[in-house]
């Protein structure tokens, strides 16, 4: 049985089309992907991004513990500061990718994928001993938006009068929503404690998460609060005018043609980080974390498969699973993500593909149902970014 977000009324009142991803419920599409892709790389789009998990891990041993579970190295960060790095088997597949915000000292907010929620609880609590830590699964608590593209800061400021000019990218803020009197920004050393924002944002109190992140390459902030305050906040956008509701459609094109991997295509039990290019995620002088003495058996005598990107000659679609062909005829590989890019107009997509044909303008063709389309290697990035640093 699927669950459903907060905000599943608002999506079935919008005309939404629904369906099943990650055990929920969601968004795939409101009017088309199309425009909603172009509303976020030309304007400001808002996505309901509550089916994702939330984690917080505090305690004497919180850092030492996150250290330990993640690739990335958040020794020594400082107070909202946020990481992307990836939790893995000894094996040095992938358990889930994530992001880990450093809330305060010895205190960690990890964000997970929705169709791993479980799994990844369940892993993280298998590797508690040893460590006095807290840790509080809040999944369930919190909603949250993300509100995407070159207009989203005046959005977010305009509209929600939520403070985030000042935010860096991969940063975040707390903002407290006190009865009738606004939002007020907690204390925290990116915003001014001072500040007192417009209502009708109020709230009883609670605690907002806000962090210049996302999903698409574009600029963007990720919102983070409880049920009632997302229905507001998402109520208030979409009545603005001013950021088109967008759907988990437009989400996979968006993040794709920048390179930005999805669990279960580009990362899995079977792919490692190495595999994917994503070692730079992976601090490999750390003393330890799990999963390391895989990645460096890796790095040093190389792996079977690498992750590509493939242009294809001809405007037909690869999806996932279609094999991948060398100038021979052999299948050395399979695609993981494919699509027509919609911001340049080529036919494009990721693929997994035997090592020895990972290098730049390799040709390489995609089986297409019982057609073959010629290709070459080419740089994951099929789209530059455009964050705000």
């Amino acid at each position: 049985m699927e669950k459903q977000t907060c905000l599943y009324d608002r999506h079935v009142a919008l005309g939404a089309l629904m369906s099943p991803f990650g055990g929920f419920i969601m968004p795939i599409q409101y009017t088309n992907i199309t425009d909603e892709h172009n509303a976020v790389r030309q304007h400001c789009g808002v996505f309901d991004v509550s089916h994702m998990g939330e984690v917080r891990i505090t305690g004497p041993d919180a850092e030492r513990y996150v250290q330990h579970i993640f690739t990335n190295d958040v020794s020594g960060a400082p107070i909202g500061q946020i990481y992307y790095g990836m939790m893995l088997y000894p094996s040095g597949g992938t358990v889930d990718d994530l992001l880990v915000y450093k809330m305060g000292e010895n205190d960690f907010f990890l964000v997970i994928n929705a169709a791993n929620i479980d799994k990844d609880v369940a892993w993280m609590k298998g590797h508690t001993d040893g460590f006095d830590i807290t840790l509080d699964h809040q999944s369930d608590y919190y909603g949250q938006l993300a509100v995407q593209g070159p207009e989203a800061e005046a959005v977010v400021e305009e509209v929600l009068g939520i403070p985030c000019s000042e935010l860096k990218f991969y940063t975040c803020l707390t903002l407290t929503l006190s009865k009738g009197e606004g939002t007020q920004a907690a204390t925290s050393p990116l915003t001014s404690s001072s500040n007192c924002f417009t209502p009708p944002l109020e709230g009883t109190g609670e605690a907002l998460i806000v962090s210049r992140t996302g999903y698409t390459g574009e600029d963007g902030f990720e919102i983070y609060g409880s049920h009632e305050f997302t229905q507001k906040a998402w109520d208030k956008l979409i009545e603005s005018g001013r950021c088109k509701p967008c759907g988990l459609g437009c989400r996979d094109t968006l993040r794709f043609e920048v390179g930005l991997p999805l669990y279960g295509d580009e990362l899995s039990a079977d792919i490692s980080p190495v595999m994917a290019g994503l070692s730079m995620f992976c601090k490999l002088d750390k003393p330890e974390f799990i999963g390391k003495e895989a990645l460096v058996e890796q790095k040093a005598n190389g792996v079977a498969q690498k992750l590509v990107g493939i242009e294809l000659a001809d405007k037909a679609i690869p999806r996932h699973g279609y094999a991948v062909l060398n100038a021979e005829g052999e299948t050395v590989g399979e695609v993981t993500t494919g699509y027509h890019c919609l911001s340049v107009d080529k036919s494009v997509c990721m693929a997994l593909v035997k090592t020895e044909y990972a290098k730049l303008d390799t040709p390489l063709s995609v089986q297409i149902r019982k057609k073959v389309f010629p290709g070459k290697v080419v740089k994951k990035k099929f789209y530059d970014k455009h964050y705000k640093k």
